[in-house]
């Protein structure tokens, strides 16, 4: 018997200081149900970067939908111009019908108001056709210079992915009044007796020249022909507004996919599972009592020794 070193005490209050600090660990997973650093330092590093990449893919998705808004907005402008540029196919068929030049003035007054619009819609800084300060219909990438009523060269960038360099164009087309690209061109033939061509025409067509008051009326030469051109390149760009934003559409899927398994593969990594741990608690819960209750019995031994004593 030893009264000094109670050794069998020491014991039983090792085991139950580890029990204690066993008990606290899993209080601590279990109130933010998530691994403590010095349980998986490694686990850790790796769910650190995928989480950077879990909240980068986020961020990158959210610029498609953005996207996919300034898509929808330009084509709902050119949904407007196509409704304009096919009625003035229509009054200009109406001009080359049995009319008076009363009614050709009026039906003029009319077709020159579409141009009107259409050249508010799509041409110089008072453009309407704009999303969050782009504008859409001026070509480029939408970004007015800082001099001069023009817009930058390029194309609208779009970040599209968590790492470098992930991005898609978006292509403006140009619909303003000082286009001169060619959109068409009018073909026209004379003939002789039956099928004998005496001679052809072949008037090639620019935007510009359709919206323009000061080189189109309703009385133009070959209007009906210049104004399919035109409007054949709005459908075009149409279908090219289509098809860009059906791509931003798969890569948002993409991204969405992507961001699921990102966050998957870190909750495996850092997150509990609680059932198990609330079965962890009940068993520290149950040793640290049983700990306590043996660390009374050994320090209860030593009185033994009194007994020796009488």
């Amino acid at each position: 018997m030893r009264i000094n070193n109670n050794t069998t005490a020491f014991n039983v209050w090792t085991s139950y200081t580890q029990n204690v600090t066993n008990l606290q660990n899993s209080m601590s997973k279990l109130s933010t149900g998530q691994i403590r650093n010095v349980d998986d330092p490694a686990g850790i590093g790796i769910s650190e970067r995928m989480r950077a990449q879990i909240k980068g893919t986020a961020m990158a998705r959210q610029n498609t939908e953005t996207a996919v808004s300034l898509v929808q907005t330009a084509d709902s402008w050119l949904q407007k111009v196509n409704d304009q540029v096919s009625r003035m196919k229509a009054l200009a068929i109406e001009a080359e019908g049995i009319t008076s030049a009363a009614d050709k003035a009026n039906v003029q007054t009319e077709f020159k108001s579409l141009q009107e619009e259409i050249t508010r819609i799509t041409s110089k800084y008072t453009s309407a056709a704009k999303f969050n300060g782009l504008y859409l219909f001026r070509g480029g990438n939408g970004v007015a210079v800082v001099t001069g009523d023009a817009v930058q060269t390029g194309n609208v960038s779009v970040q599209v992915g968590a790492d470098v360099d992930q991005k898609i164009e978006i292509t403006l087309k140009n619909l303003e009044v000082t286009n001169t690209a060619t959109v068409g061109t009018v073909h026209t033939y004379s003939y002789g007796t039956g099928t004998t061509v005496l001679g052809s025409s072949h008037t090639t067509v620019t935007w510009g020249s359709i919206i323009d008051v000061s080189k189109m009326s309703v009385s133009s030469a070959d209007s009906i022909g210049k104004i399919d051109s035109a409007i054949d390149f709005v459908a075009n760009a149409r279908a090219s507004m289509g098809a860009q934003q059906k791509r931003i559409e798969n890569t948002r899927s993409g991204l969405l996919t992507y961001e699921d398994n990102l966050q998957s593969a870190e909750s495996k990594i850092r997150d509990i599972d609680m059932a198990r741990e609330t079965t962890n608690l009940s068993t520290y819960q149950v040793l640290t009592q049983a700990s306590n209750a043996m660390l009374a019995q050994a320090n209860s031994l030593g009185q033994n020794v009194l007994t020796l004593l009488g």
